[in-house]
């Protein structure tokens, strides 16, 4: 028997086999959270073989999400949980200002940041929450992400429901699952908050504090369990390497979460 890691190539074709049989369409729009850790391999022959699934008519797009350069984020409340004033001003002057072409996304994994620095690849230009795809649909899915608008109407989330996007989550669950989040935003009431980041002006770098609404993912796993539960039959569960996975039609967790969001949050 040949070693599948003496044979990258066929490592790919078998994972983009396991992909094709989870049920990922070919020359669809996919959206993938993904744990390599979980799933074992390299970034690169991952990135490949979800390009294979996907064919060449098909858009994988991932989360490029930067909380790294806010003073509003929970990374950095928790970076600097317990320092002093003067020490948490330190922290805030070293943040590098949002940059589309440049600035990482170490938060969102190793596959996410292995299709950012991809040479094809596009980014939305959200200093935040922005998204990167790589294939033909790329420039739609991204063009017009509002600045003040995270992952709502004017967020790729949108595109990607309109596209009837499928949703991988490889070896992660619910709790990261942001195509949620879209529908916090479809809710009748919608509570806001204020947000602040550093972003680059022609006269430099700049605090910039905009109002959106207040997103919370604290039940999302929850949410997601429900959704398994109740609509078994539009969520398809298997293994990409050894990482046990979901994939899901964006149409259908954003409806549910919708309604289930407005069942369960009543009140706030």
């Amino acid at each position: 028997m040949r070693s599948v890691t003496q044979h990258p190539v066929l490592g790919d074709e078998l994972t983009a086999t396991q992909l094709s049989r989870l049920g990922v369409r070919r020359g669809g729009v996919l959206l993938v959270h993904a744990s390599m850790r979980s799933a074992g391999g390299d970034a690169g022959s991952m990135k490949d073989s979800l390009r294979v699934a996907l064919g060449p008519e098909g858009t994988l797009v991932v989360p490029s999400f930067t909380p790294e350069n806010s003073d509003t984020s929970r990374s950095y409340l928790e970076r600097v949980s317990g320092l002093a004033e003067s020490a948490r001003a330190v922290v805030r002057a070293a943040m590098p200002p949002f940059d589309p072409a440049l600035t990482p996304a170490p938060s969102m994994g190793v596959l996410a940041e292995t299709v950012r620095l991809s040479p094809a690849s596009s980014r939305s230009g959200h200093p935040q929450t922005s998204f990167t795809a790589l294939g033909p649909a790329a420039g739609k899915l991204l063009s017009g992400h509002r600045p003040d608008c995270h992952l709502g109407e004017e967020s790729p989330l949108a595109r990607l429901y309109e596209a009837d996007a499928q949703v991988l989550l490889l070896g992660t669950g619910f709790a990261g699952c942001t195509a949620f989040h879209l529908a916090e935003y479809r809710r009748p009431t919608r509570p806001r908050r204020l947000y602040r980041c550093v972003v680059a002006r022609e006269s430099g770098r700049h605090w910039w504090e905009y109002e959106d609404i207040a997103l919370d993912d604290g039940d999302f796993p929850a949410l997601g369990a429900d959704f398994v539960r109740r609509r078994a039959c539009e969520v398809s569960v298997g293994r990409v390497r050894s990482a046990r996975s979901h994939l899901f039609g964006i149409r259908a967790a954003v409806d549910f979460a919708t309604t289930w969001l407005e069942e369960h949050r009543r009140g706030r």
